[in-house]
This record gives structure tokens, sequence and C-alpha cells, in this order.
């Protein structure tokens, strides 16, 4: 795992340099990803108002903030993720702004379909679900944890929903983006600090 890992990192990104990449190929009317459909392009384009919005809007409470800020090694957040995935275009902006409450967490982010190695150390119930975050430590390399690809909530939610109609269409994606919405990042944020607080290091090597 630890070659994977290391190799995803060689091929991530910042912040800032993620969301260039996906604004330039939505310019040329392109996704991310191996694969290219009017679905995915539309799905991009809906998240790129999301990310906007999201990154002018969502805020860190003082006790998450403060929880963050006393952090006594430093971490690598490293987030598995597309540009048309509607669940990375919800947490990846609030990921963004908890690590710059912090000195010591190194945000980076990497595409799923160019990183396939790292991807299938971290499967959902066998699925390459994303977004993922794998939390490392920065002096060792080793991974400590992994939160994702959804808070618990919103998990929760679409399992529901695809327990009672079998799918999950467009009314539940819907419904999805409306947790969201209301949710304000907390869960995340919360969920996040979480496991940051009790994970330990040698867990995951």
């Amino acid at each position: 795992m630890k070659i994977s890992v290391a190799k995803a990192l060689f091929n991530s990104y910042t912040y800032l340099e993620y969301r260039k990449i996906v604004t330039d190929l939505l310019s040329e009317g392109k996704s991310t990803g191996n694969e290219q459909s009017e679905d995915l392009l539309h799905y991009s384009t809906l998240n790129e108002t999301r990310l906007k919005r999201l990154d002018k809007t969502i805020t860190v409470p003082e006790e998450i903030s403060a929880e963050l800020k006393a952090l006594e090694k430093e971490y690598i957040w490293l987030v598995i993720v597309e540009g048309w995935c509607g669940d990375g275009a919800q947490i990846l902006p609030i990921l963004n702004k908890m690590a710059l409450e912090s000195n010591r967490i190194d945000l980076r982010i990497v595409f799923r379909d160019l990183n396939d190695d790292v991807m299938n150390h971290f499967l959902t119930n066998g699925a390459r679900a994303i977004p993922k975050l794998i939390i490392i430590d920065k002096a060792s390399g080793k991974v400590c944890n992994h939160w994702g690809p959804r808070p618990k909530g919103a998990s929760e939610l679409i399992k529901n929903y695809k327990e009672q109609f079998g799918i999950v269409d467009e009314e539940a994606k819907s419904q999805l983006q409306l947790w969201y919405l209301h949710d304000k990042g907390l869960s995340i944020q919360n969920e996040v600090v979480e496991i940051m607080e009790s994970m330990k290091c040698n867990l995951l090597i």
C-alpha cells in the first residue's frame, strides 16, 4: 500500500490546482476521468456551480477550528475524487476549509481513474466509491485512517432510498443534495475530527 500511496501523492494536486484542471476541461466541453458522456459533463457543470458556492459559504465552527489547530503531528489529507462526482463537489470544499485552519494539514487531491493502485486499496463494499479521504502521517508516511465516500447521514439516506425503490435515480440524487444543503458541512467536519482524534498511525501500513 505504501508504494501506491506514494505514487498517488506524486501525482497529486493542491485544491486550487484541482479546481483549475476541472474548470479548464469544462471550457473544452470535457469532464475528468476515463469516460466522457453528456451526463458526466452535465454533472461536472452542476458541480462547478456547487464548488463556487461552497467555497464562499462554508465555515468552520470555532470548536472544530480549535481541534484542528491543536494537532500535534503533521498530516497529509489525500482525497480521491473526480470532477463529475456530486458527493465530491459537496465534500472537497469543506475539507479544504478545514485544512486551511491548521498549518499541520496538507490537502492533496488525485483523480480516481488515473490512480487505480491506490483506489483499489480503499474500496467501499467492493466498489470504487468516491470521494475517499486518506489520512497520512506526514513524517512516517503511514496511513492512519480513511473516511468516505459520504457522511453517515447521507449514506443512510441513499441506503434507505435504495431499499425502498431498488435504484438510485435522479430523485435520490436530489434528496441527497438537499441533505448536504441543510447539513451545511457539519457532519463531515465532525466525523473527520472524530477520526483524527481517535486514530493511531500504525493501524494501516
